[in-house]
């Protein structure tokens, strides 16, 4: 590694760069609910139209991972916040969701979010559930077979939660 990862906010007009990390991880089918064949204009809609906003992390101008942040619900539910966080398949292991994660918990802090919730963490991505428990979260629930794993079929999914 070269260079220190910077995260840094992006707004729709610098989406494009994210597009490539956010189309590989959804195309897997075996992390997020999204449609594998989602477009670009659709991703760039959901991450980046307010209240959600869109982080990249970078390294010697490479963006390695992107992360969005939002209220995890509209109205009296929108002191809790909610993330989504993916990581180029080429760039896993290098410690860029768990730097995501802590941006992301600071951010969330500053924004004046009391907590986290994530609300579908699929339960095989033991890598990114062992992650999130480091940082603090409790899986709080399972959505029995919530998830159609590409390659596992019917997967459960967990709730995480944690305060700020």
């Amino acid at each position: 590694m070269s260079a220190t990862l910077a995260i840094r906010e992006i707004g729709a007009d610098g989406f494009a760069r994210a597009w490539p990390v956010f189309r590989a991880v959804v195309a897997a089918g075996d992390t997020y609910s999204y449609p594998p064949d989602i477009d670009e204009a659709q991703a760039r809609a959901m991450w980046t139209t307010p209240p959600s906003r869109c982080f990249v992390a970078e390294r010697d101008g490479d963006v390695l991972g992107v992360y969005m942040l939002r209220p995890n619900q509209p109205g009296l539910g929108d002191h809790v916040a909610n993330c989504g966080y993916m990581v180029a398949p080429h760039a896993r292991g290098q410690g860029i969701a768990s730097a995501m994660c802590t941006h992301s918990l600071e951010e969330a802090r500053r924004a004046g979010f009391s907590a986290m919730q994530y609300n579908f963490v699929v339960s095989s991505n033991e890598t990114a559930v062992r992650l999130w428990q480091r940082h603090g979260f409790a899986i709080v629930g399972r959505v029995p077979g919530a998830f159609r794993h590409a390659h596992l079929g019917s997967t459960d999914v967990l709730v995480m939660h944690r305060t700020l």
